[in-house]
């Protein structure tokens, strides 16, 4: 996908105000990076390099795709900077906003106030470079918030892959320190007295040893990696 130019990014940043009305009482929201090098997967980088580190966020975000482009729900991608007409987040399967906001957290309650302000039922938030994630824990998620007001995918970091809810809860993404391995327990923390379900944990990629054994990321590694990363 070539970069579009200022003025066409313009253009079609202007997706980003677009009215949709809902079809199903379930969204699906996509948190994603313009996959541009050196922006991208920053941590993984430090130890195989930024072109490495590219090649696998573009593969993750094929691999979110296609678990996703099924789903009977309004599936919505928010974009870090720019919206992309022409990419692989098809506009007629998928609606593009844009994230707003100072912070991860911020940029998540937004998108959650929009979304829910829109008359959604059920809306749930990922990221789009979750490859142990698959398209039964999205269903089972919304499966989730048929009797609950949240639902949550804790990773193996210590972060969470999934945030699902009924109802605007800012708590949740206020006072965290995003990145870190306390995001999970404090978002508990804060649902500790709300109804909610915790899914399967699942493994987050940000660092090689995410990667080192699983057969699908070989292709994408340099010949030679620094022996302090082994």
């Amino acid at each position: 996908m070539g970069l579009l130019s200022s003025k066409e990014t313009d253009s079609d940043n202007e997706m980003a105000s677009d009215f949709y009305f809902p079809t199903s009482k379930k969204a699906l929201l996509i948190f994603t990076r313009n996959p541009e090098l050196g922006k991208v997967k920053t941590r993984l980088a430090k130890s195989i390099g930024d072109e490495s580190a590219l090649k696998i966020y573009k593969f993750l975000l094929d691999h979110t795709v296609e678990i996703t482009k099924d789903l009977n729900v309004d599936k919505y991608v928010f974009y870090s900077e720019d919206i992309h007409r022409n990419d692989i987040w098809d506009a007629t399967i998928f609606r593009k906003k844009l994230q707003t906001g100072d912070d991860l957290g911020e940029r998540m309650k937004n998108a959650f106030s929009e979304i829910l302000g829109m008359g959604y039922e059920k809306a749930i938030i990922i990221g789009s470079d979750m490859f142990d994630m698959d398209k039964n824990d999205l269903n089972n998620a919304y499966e989730a918030l048929q009797t609950n007001q949240f639902v949550l995918g804790p990773a193996t970091d210590g972060g969470y892959y999934l945030l699902g809810m009924k109802e605007l809860n800012s708590d949740v993404f206020q006072n965290k320190n995003w990145g870190t391995d306390t995001v999970l327990k404090a978002t508990l923390l804060d649902l500790r007295n709300e109804k909610y379900v915790l899914l399967e944990e699942r493994n987050d990629i940000d660092y090689y040893q995410d990667i080192r054994d699983e057969a699908a990321f070989q292709q994408f590694l340099p010949p030679y990696l620094d022996n302090d990363f082994l």
